[in-house]
């Protein structure tokens, strides 16, 4: 070897020699200060219990998914009976269904589950049965005299699409994919009973990312539903699940309102901050009444402006719907929807305004013949689908929804 190449050589093993030095002296000095990379304790961790875990009983008095705090998921179905569909076969139907959703709503696989991995989430599932006239005739039931579709309001433009059925299925959880399996599920058992009619789906803020209690907020960016009952109140127990002049086989149910209202976005839109609040009679950015600080003040509907003129205007939705009668109040549990816009508009969205509430005729129909009347918000907002149900009781295990009835 020449003196050049031992030179050379003599370089590449000083780099080498260097490099792996370097690292055992890094080795060394980490064991001096006394450090044990493989066995270093980490921070404890407290797992917080799974949203998807959670569930919701399905057996009791009462059927779930009226008191339940809302999910941010919901698929509304409704069905038409067969003809020929009689109390027999009624019963069967609903014995089935009644099985599987109550299987399904604590995370397990209906009877005939193709998929059974996909009912290990419940995540809160509840599903809640309605029945329309038609089927309540068929069963030979007494009809509550409610039952039936709501008076015609001017405001209206409703589209037969979205309106009546027999039978409802309101199917809700925090995870989509869990209503997705057992919207599929249930849909089976009834095949042979009943075709689809309608099907709406909404949506609400995921879970976790608002505080629990917070008002939803519509499309609109609007709180929705500030003034709602509280379950366990005497006005929850009385103006929800109150007897009123219902017939006894609805002891422990209520009634059911659904109106698909169309939201025109792209003309909201072209209003100012100020225009929406007054439409509304609320502050957009935490819904406090317009003569309020928080979202909960009571609003002061003698409160003038310097002008003279009320601060929460004579056409806000908030007056309007807002009654001095206190049995006039309803439960609302709405949900969003956002479909697919057509041509040059921007958004095809809305709210599937959903209530419960005793007596329909006493309780929600004059809220809406005060809105119909003289309401600013009706200028941006469309009803375009209306049907009523009535929700039966809950059963006990080894009973079925309905059971009252046949």
């Amino acid at each position: 070897m020449s003196g050049d190449q031992q030179a050379s050589a003599g370089r590449r093993l000083s780099r080498r020699h260097l490099l792996l030095g370097g690292a055992a002296a890094g080795i060394g000095a980490a064991g001096a200060v006394g450090i044990n990379l493989a066995t270093r304790a980490r921070p404890t961790m407290v797992a917080e219990p799974l949203i998807s875990k959670q569930t919701v009983p399905f057996y009791g008095v009462h059927q779930a998914g009226i008191e339940t705090v809302p999910q941010s998921n919901a698929t509304m179905i409704a069905l038409d009976l067969f003809p020929g569909t009689d109390a027999s076969a009624l019963r069967r139907l609903m014995k089935i269904l009644t099985s599987d959703a109550a299987r399904l709503s604590q995370g397990g696989p209906a009877l005939a589950d193709s998929e059974p991995e996909l009912s290990i989430v419940p995540a809160r599932l509840t599903v809640t049965f309605g029945f329309g006239v038609g089927l309540v005739a068929a069963a030979g039931g007494t009809v509550p005299s409610w039952l039936r579709p709501l008076p015609a309001f001017e405001v209206d433009r409703l589209d037969p699409a979205w309106g009546d059925g027999d039978l409802l299925l309101q199917i809700a959880a925090d995870d989509a994919l869990t209503v997705a399996h057992a919207t599929r599920m249930l849909l089976k058992d009834i095949r042979s009973f009943a075709s689809v009619r309608w099907v709406q789906t909404g949506f609400r803020r995921s879970p976790g990312s608002v505080k629990p209690g917070t008002t939803m907020r519509n499309l609109f960016g609007q709180v929705d539903g500030t003034v709602n009952f509280v379950p366990g109140t005497p006005d929850f127990e009385r103006l929800v699940w109150g007897a009123a002049d219902n017939p006894g086989w609805m002891l422990g149910g209520t009634g059911f309102v659904l109106r698909r209202i169309a939201m025109d976005l792209d003309k909201w839109d072209q209003l100012d901050r100020a225009g929406r609040e007054a439409s509304v009679g609320r502050t957009l950015s935490n819904g406090a009444p317009l003569t309020g600080v928080q979202e909960t003040d009571a609003p002061d509907f003698a409160a003038k402006t310097t002008s003279g003129f009320p601060v929460i205007p004579e056409f806000s939705h908030l007056r309007r719907a807002r009654s001095e009668n206190p049995d006039e109040r309803i439960l609302r549990r709405g949900y969003n929807y956002d479909d697919a816009p057509t041509g040059t508009s921007v958004s095809n969205s809305g709210l599937l305004f959903a209530s419960f509430q005793a007596d329909v005729d006493a309780q929600f129909v004059p809220i809406q013949r005060r809105i119909d009347a003289l309401d600013l918000l009706n200028v941006w907002v469309t009803p375009i689908g209306s049907a009523v149900f009535a929700i039966p009781p809950g059963c006990a295990a080894g009973g079925y929804i309905g059971d009252t009835l046949f």
